[in-house]
C-alpha cells in the first residue's frame, strides 16, 4: 500500500518541474558562440541567456542588451562552474542592468587588452550591471611583459562581488577602474567580497591588483567604494591597491601577507577605514602610504609587517611642489588617526626626502593622532625623513622600550608592552588603550571563507621540493634523462654516488625537481650540449652534493651548465645549488655556470657551501635586462660558504636599471665565501669580480678577496640599503661605486 503521506507530496513536485521547465524553457541555453550571437541579438528585459556546460574555446562574447531594474538581462553559467572559457577568449558587455556569473576563465589568455571589460566600445558602456560567483585562474599570457587588464570596469553603478582572480602571471593590473572618458566618472562602483588570490612577484612595475584611475585622471572623482575583499599574498609589485583618482572609499577589506602597500598615489578625498593588514612578519609586507590632499585613515589594524622605507607599516610622504600629474603632489590635510600597529617595523615620515631633489615638499596641515604602537622586533619604528612640523601629533601610545625622535615626544605616551590574543585569533593590546582610541571590537571584517566564488576551492598552487618520491637514477649515458621524463612534480632523483652521468640532450626540467646524492663521493655529469640543463616554464631545480665538469662540452661561445628557457616564461622559478662542485668550464672564452634569459624570473636563486674552479665566464649571468624600466632576472639571491677559484669573469653580475619605484628587488646576500682569481679575464668588460647594479638591499660580509679584481656597486634610486663589512681584500682593488651612499665597516686591503 502506497504511504498517503507521500501522496499528498506529488501535486508539489509536479508544480516544481512544471516551474523549473519554464524557467529553463524562458532561457535561451546557447552551445557554441553562433548560437550566442543570435540569441544576444532578439533579448529583451528579463531574458536569460545560459551558456551549456563545457568548454568554450577560442570565444570572444560580446554582451551587449538593456535590461529593466526589475527585469535584468542574465548571462549565466548552465552550473556554476562547470562552464570553462579556454584559449584566446573573452567577454565585453555594455547595455543597461545585466547580470553574469558562474564562468570560469582558465588555460588561456585574452587575445586584447581585457578579459572581462565593462565595455563593448569606446562609447558602449556597462551601467547598472553586475558581475558576481566568476573566475579567472592563470589567463595569462605567456610573454610575460605583456599587459593586460583582467577585469576592466567602465560606466556607472556597477557592481562586482563574489569573484576570485587568482595567478596573474603576467604584466598588469588584476582589476583596474577605469575613468578614460566622461561616461565612467563619478561613477559609484561597488567592489566587494572578491577573492584576490595569490599574485607571484612580477619584478617589474605593473603589477598591482587593484588599481582605480590613472595618472592622467587623477583629478577626476570615481566614488568606487572597495569593501570585504580578501586579498591574500598578492605580491606583485610595491602597489597592491593603487589609488589614482579621488572621493574612493577603502572600507572593511584584510590583506594578507601581501608584498606591498595600499598607495594613495593620486588623487584627493580618499578614505582609508577598518582595512586589516596581516603581514605575519612575511618580508615586505607593507600598509598604507598617504600622498595627496585630504586624505583620510582612520581604525585600520596593522599586524607584523616588515616592509622599510615607501613599504613600512603607515607612511606619509614628501611631495613634489607644483607636482606634474605623474609624480608626487605634496601631503596637506591629511590624517592617520586611531589605528592599531603591533609588531611592525616601520612608519615613516616624509618619506622619499633626499631619494631625489624632487621630493621637497613636506606635509602640511596633516595630524597622527590617537594611535597604538606596539612591538619589539625594531625598537625604533619612527623615522623621521624631513620637517614633521606640518604634521599635528596627539595621544598617540607606544610601548616603554620604543624610541620616539626628539622632535615628537610630545605626541606620544609610553606604556608597557602588553599585547595578546584575543578570541578572534589576532594580536591586541590591553583593552583599556583600545578602548581608549574608540576602535571597537578587534575582529576580521571578512574572512577568506565569505569572498570568492562559492564554487571554487581556494588551494595552494604551488609544488614544494623533496615532496614526491625518491627515485634511484643508475649512471650511465642518458639516465638522467629519462628519470627526468618520468617524473612527477616535487620528485627527487637519486644519483649514484660517483657514478659518471652523461647528456646528450638537454636536460629539461619542466616542474620542481630535486637532483642530488647521497653524502659521499659526488657524482659527476658532463654534457655534449651548450647548457647540461634548462630550468622551462614551470620548472624549478634544486641540485645537492653533484659535480659538473665541462669535459665533453662543445665549442660553443656561451655554453652554461644551466640556463632558463630561451622563451619568456610567466612562472616565476626558483634555483637552489648546494653542496656542488664545479670544474673545467673552459673549452672557449665564455662557458657560464648559470644564465637567466630576459623575460624570466627567479623568485630566489641560491648557492650554498659549494667550489667553482677553471671558469671562463661568470658563476651567475643576471644582466640581461637592459631596457631600464625596473626590470630584474631575480628577487632574492644568496651567495654563502662558498670557495670561488680562477674565474675570468664575475661571480655574479645583476643589473636592475632605470628609475621606477614600484619593486623591491633585487636583494642580494654574500656572506662567508672566498675569491681567489676572480675577474681579471682579458674579455671580461666590466673589470669586476662582483657587479651589482640597481641592487635594492645588498649585504656583503665575512668574505675574503685574494688577487681578484674588485668588487663593483652603481647604486641607483629607491634609497637602496648597501651595507658592505667584515672583509679583507688582499692584492685587489678597491671597491668601486658610482657614489659612496654605503656602508662599509672593517674592510681590509692588504
Amino acid at each position: 500500500m502506497r504511504n498517503p503521506s507521500r501522496l499528498h507530496l506529488y501535486p508539489f513536485l509536479l508544480f516544481l518541474a512544471l516551474f523549473s521547465f519554464a524557467q529553463i524553457s524562458s532561457a535561451k541555453v546557447v552551445k557554441n558562440i553562433q548560437q550566442f550571437d543570435k540569441a544576444v541579438a532578439t533579448l529583451k528585459p528579463g531574458d536569460k541567456i545560459v551558456l551549456a556546460n563545457g568548454t568554450w574555446k577560442d570565444v570572444e562574447l560580446v554582451f551587449k542588451a538593456k535590461g529593466l531594474p526589475d527585469k535584468p538581462i542574465e548571462l549565466q553559467a548552465q552550473t556554476p562552474g562547470k562552464v570553462f572559457i579556454t584559449g584566446q577568449s573573452n567577454l565585453s558587455i555594455s547595455g543597461e542592468h545585466l547580470v553574469v556569473s558562474g564562468l570560469v576563465f582558465k588555460d588561456g589568455y585574452t587575445p586584447t587588452g581585457e578579459v572581462i571589460s565593462f565595455r563593448t566600445a569606446i562609447d558602449e558602456l556597462a551601467n547598472n550591471t553586475r558581475v558576481t560567483n566568476v573566475v579567472i585562474d592563470n589567463f595569462s599570457n605567456p610573454e610575460r611583459q605583456l599587459s593586460d587588464l583582467w577585469v576592466a570596469i567602465y560606466g556607472k553603478n556597477n557592481r562586482f562581488d563574489h569573484n576570485s582572480l587568482v595567478n596573474k602571471r603576467n604584466r598588469g593590473v588584476t582589476l583596474a577602474v577605469r575613468l578614460n572618458t566622461e561616461a565612467s566618472r563619478e561613477n559609484n562602483h561597488v567592489i566587494e567580497y572578491n577573492y584576490f588570490g595569490p599574485r607571484q612577484i612580477l619584478g617589474a612595475n605593473g603589477g598591482e591588483t587593484l588599481r582605480i584611475g590613472t595618472s592622467h585622471f587623477s583629478t577626476e572623482y570615481s566614488n568606487t567604494v572597495v569593501r570585504k575583499n580578501f586579498l591574500d599574498r598578492v605580491n606583485g609589485e610595491h602597489e597592491i591597491i593603487s589609488n589614482k583618482s579621488c572621493g574612493n572609499v577603502f572600507r572593511d577589506n584584510v590583506i594578507f601577507e601581501s608584498q606591498g602597500t595600499l598607495t594613495m598615489r593620486h588623487g584627493h578625498y580618499t578614505t582609508v577605514e577598518n582595512n586589516y593588514f596581516l603581514g605575519n612578519r612575511k618580508p615586505n609586507t607593507g600598509g598604507i602610504r598617504i600622498i595627496n590632499e585630504n586624505q583620510t585613515v582612520n581604525n585600520n589594524y596593522l599586524y607584523g609587517l616588515t616592509g622599510h622605507r615607501l613599504r613600512g607599516a603607515l607612511v606619509i610622504m614628501n611631495g613634489v611642489p607644483n607636482s606634474p600629474p605623474n609624480r608626487y603632489d605634496p601631503v596637506v590635510d591629511s590624517v592617520m588617526n586611531n589605528n592599531i600597529v603591533i609588531d611592525s617595523d616601520y612608519i615613516q615620515l616624509g618619506a622619499g626626502a633626499g631619494a631625489d631633489e624632487e621630493r621637497s615638499a613636506p606635509p602640511t596641515r596633516s595630524a597622527i593622532k590617537n594611535n597604538i604602537i606596539m612591538g619589539k622586533s625594531n625598537l625604533d619604528p619612527i623615522t623621521v625623513f624631513d620637517d614633521v612640523s606640518g604634521i599635528a601629533f596627539a595621544g598617540n601610545i607606544i610601548n616603554d622600550e620604543a624610541k620616539v625622535p626628539a622632535e615628537l615626544q610630545y605626541g606620544f605616551k609610553k606604556v608597557p608592552y602588553a599585547v595578546s590574543k584575543n578570541k578572534h585569533g589576532l594580536l591586541v593590546p590591553e583593552q583599556s588603550l583600545v578602548d581608549q582610541i574608540a576602535f571597537g571590537e578587534v575582529k576580521l571584517p571578512v574572512t577568506r571563507e565569505e569572498t570568492g566564488a562559492s564554487f571554487y576551492p581556494k588551494t595552494e598552487a604551488g609544488i614544494a621540493f623533496q615532496s614526491g618520491d625518491s627515485i634511484a637514477v643508475k649512471a650511465g649515458t642518458d639516465t638522467l634523462l629519462s628519470a627526468l621524463d618520468a617524473s612527477n612534480p616535487g620528485d627527487i632523483l637519486v644519483l649514484e654516488n660517483g657514478g659518471e652521468y652523461l647528456l646528450t640532450k638537454f636536460a629539461s626540467i619542466r616542474h620542481p625537481i630535486t637532483i642530488k646524492a647521497a653524502s659521499g663521493d659526488k657524482p659527476i655529469i658532463r654534457s655534449e650540449k651548450p647548457s647540461f640543463i634548462v630550468i622551462e616554464n614551470g620548472g624549478a631545480l634544486e641540485v645537492e652534493n653533484l659535480w659538473f665538469d665541462g669535459a665533453e662540452s662543445p665549442d660553443y661561445k656561451g655554453n652554461s651548465v644551466i640556463r632558463t628557457s630561451g622563451y619568456s616564461m610567466n612562472i616565476n622559478y626558483s634555483l637552489s645549488v648546494r653542496n656542488v662542485k664545479v670544474t673545467d668550464l673552459d673549452v672557449n672564452g665564455f662557458f657560464y655556470f648559470f644564465k637567466a634569459t630576459p623575460g624570466t624570473f627567479a623568485d630566489y636563486i641560491e648557492i650554498i657551501d659549494s667550489e667553482f674552479s677553471n671558469i671562463t665566464g661568470a658563476i651567475l649571468l643576471l644582466n640581461k635586462e637592459v631596457d631600464d624600466i625596473g626590470v630584474y632576472s631575480v628577487e632574492n639571491l644568496t651567495i654563502s660558504g662558498n670557495s670561488f677559484t680562477d674565474i675570468k669573469e664575475e661571480v655574479a653580475s645583476v643589473y636592475r636599471g632605470g628609475t621606477d619605484e614600484s619593486t623591491f628587488g633585487p636583494m642580494v646576500t654574500v656572506t662567508d665565501n672566498t675569491f681567489t682569481n676572480i675577474g681579471k679575464g682579458s674579455t671580461h668588460r666590466s673589470g669586476a669580480s662582483l657587479y651589482f647594479h640597481g641592487v635594492q638591499k645588498l649585504f656583503v660580509s665575512d668574505s675574503t678577496w685574494n688577487k681578484s679584481a674588485p668588487l663593483e656597486l652603481y647604486l641607483t634610486n629607491g634609497e637602496p640599503i648597501t651595507v658592505i663589512k667584515d672583509v679583507v681584500m688582499k692584492d685587489t682593488g678597491k671597491i668601486r661605486a658610482n657614489n659612496d651612499q654605503y656602508e662599509a665597516e672593517n674592510i681590509t686591503y692588504k
